[in-house]
């Protein structure tokens, strides 16, 4: 599989700058930025912007390469780098068991609700529209033929907290429901009064391959990580058990949503 044009880019603004002979933190000197920003773009942790390309163009005189490729190539490719390797792996796992303590999962998200969840996180209104279909996007994996299994569990809170206002919140909870109702994805809610919990410590995704192995992605506050290495999948696995042990039966977790959904259309 080829890389991304995301991915040319930042391996080719480490190759120029190596090619150069500049360290991360004299090439930021020149672009009046620190070494860790320059680090954070090229790992891909930090998206790169047209005046940081421009500026590397005029520091190691590229004659505008960087902002051509941006601006031909790379301006539309909306996935955050760090992102696209569990991107994949979604698209291609048999199963997926998903928690989540503060946002309906992505791939259950209405495009109003995604659009809250971007605007809450403070992703610039130049990109807002490509982070939201781009999100889209991704929930096709539910349609595949076969379609993958999906196991969510959700904190009651992801369900309270107005996101968007009432009309996405209505909204939201009416799709969620409907999602309930198809035979591939199974929904769990985790009551408030089970009151502090493991899972609180924040969102992951466990992913089951076709090989039979398994991978992991959890959030942080940056960027989301994904993991295939035995130990922390292992432990994840671990994770997941506990809080599924924590959640409501199908019958009553069903109860909660249709009882939400009333608080956001009354």
């Amino acid at each position: 599989m080829g890389i991304s044009p995301s991915e040319y880019l930042l391996r080719e603004l480490r190759r120029r700058r190596t090619a150069a002979g500049l360290t991360q933190a004299q090439l930021g000197e020149l672009v009046f930025c620190s070494d860790s920003q320059v680090s954070a773009i090229e790992t891909g942790t930090k998206p790169p912007t047209l005046p940081y390309l421009t500026a590397v163009d005029k520091a190691l005189n590229t004659g505008g390469y960087f902002a051509t490729l941006w601006d031909e190539l790379v301006k539309g490719d909306a996935a955050p780098v760090w992102l696209r390797e569990w991107i994949q792996i979604e698209r291609e796992a048999t199963a997926l068991r998903w928690y989540e303590h503060a946002f309906v999962p992505g791939l259950l998200q209405t495009e109003g609700y995604a659009r809250a969840t971007f605007r809450a996180a403070r992703v610039p209104v130049s990109g807002l529209d490509q982070r939201v279909a781009a999100r889209m996007e991704r929930q096709a994996v539910l349609a595949r033929d076969p379609s993958p299994q999906l196991f969510v569990v959700m904190d009651e809170m992801v369900v309270r907290r107005a996101c968007g206002g009432r009309d996405v919140m209505a909204e939201q909870l009416e799709h969620l429901l409907t999602c309930a109702e198809q035979p591939h994805i199974q929904l769990h809610i985790v009551p408030l009064s089970a009151g502090i919990y493991s899972g609180l410590a924040g969102a992951f995704i466990l992913a089951d391959l076709p090989d039979g192995s398994r991978a992991g992605c959890v959030d942080h506050q940056l960027k989301s990580q994904t993991e295939g290495q035995p130990d922390p999948v292992t432990r994840l696995g671990l994770s997941w058990d506990a809080v599924r042990g924590e959640a409501l039966p199908l019958g009553q977790s069903l109860d909660i949503l249709k009882e939400a959904a009333k608080t956001w259309t009354s």
